[in-house]
């Protein structure tokens, strides 16, 4: 769906490249995250490739073609959901949803079907003012799904939502998946992208020094062990075991056979702790 080669660009005035020499591709129905620090370059690259910035330099094929030979028809193929709410104050959801409709060529969906999918359907004849900024973000996705794209990009997409909302962006994000929708994310939040991407990219100082599956990740920085916990809870006993040959360890035998096991776990680390190993760098 996506192919980037040695991308590079540079703001005007700017000193250094805000992206450098950045190469990755996303496959058709692939749900992939970019993940770094504000300033990394996410945000830039996916400006990029929503046709906002220019000149750059590299190579961007997007859905078979360079990104250049794309004319007015690009933009009914993608959507595109802004991290800060960008909507007219004084109409209301229902009569915004109208407005950014009406400048597609083809075929939209319906206010309420895209407000449905977000959990605003009660609200639709509600003045977009008398939001709250999780409803404002809620309604930049109801509006980039209008046109039924077939490629996705959302920035920080659980941006000021509470952890209900937040969820059925996820149920969401995996809902167009299913219909095979390709989509592109850019976040700082190691949890969404945990849960949604198949896989991440980590961006920093405007390069890619990692990609890879989230689990995949886990599995090369995390520590290869498992912490066994047993007896009673108010003076509970517990060891560390190599994951490596564990069925032939004894005394983790001896344990599971007679002790009364308080918990199991393997040392997997977070997304995030992999992405500070990596970088050296922390999210904040």
């Amino acid at each position: 769906m996506i192919t980037v080669e040695d991308l590079t660009f540079t703001y005007p005035g700017g000193e250094a490249p805000a992206v450098s020499e950045l190469s990755f591709e996303v496959a058709e129905g692939e749900v992939f995250g970019f993940l770094g620090p504000s300033g990394a370059g996410k945000s830039t690259t996916q400006n990029i490739l929503i046709g906002l910035l220019d000149p750059w330099q590299g190579r961007v094929d997007v859905m078979g073609k360079p990104l250049g030979s794309w004319g007015r028809d690009y933009y009914g193929r993608i959507g595109v959901s802004f991290e800060l709410p960008n909507h007219y104050l004084k109409l209301s959801a229902r009569e915004n949803l109208d407005y950014f409709a009406a400048m597609y060529d083809g075929e939209t969906a319906s206010p309420e079907e895209v407000l449905a999918l977000v959990g605003l359907g009660e609200d639709i004849d509600k003045r977009v003012s008398d939001y709250s900024k999780g409803m404002k973000n809620r309604l930049n996705l109801a509006r980039s799904l209008l046109n039924h794209p077939s490629l996705w990009f959302l920035d920080e997409p659980t941006s000021g939502l509470d952890p209900v909302n937040a969820v059925k962006v996820r149920d969401l994000v995996k809902a167009r998946q299913a219909q095979g929708v390709t989509t592109v994310i850019t976040t700082h939040d190691m949890l969404i992208a945990d849960a949604l991407c198949d896989r991440v990219g980590f961006i920093v100082d405007g390069r890619l020094v990692e990609c890879d599956a989230p689990s995949a990740l886990k599995r090369r920085y995390g520590t290869r062990e498992v912490v066994v916990s047993w007896g009673s809870e108010e003076a509970p006993s517990s060891a560390r075991f190599p994951l490596d040959g564990i069925g032939a360890q004894a005394e983790f035998q001896r344990i599971l056979q007679s002790e009364t096991i308080l918990s199991l776990h393997s040392q997997e680390t977070t997304l995030e702790d992999v992405f500070v190993q990596v970088t050296g760098r922390t999210l904040r």
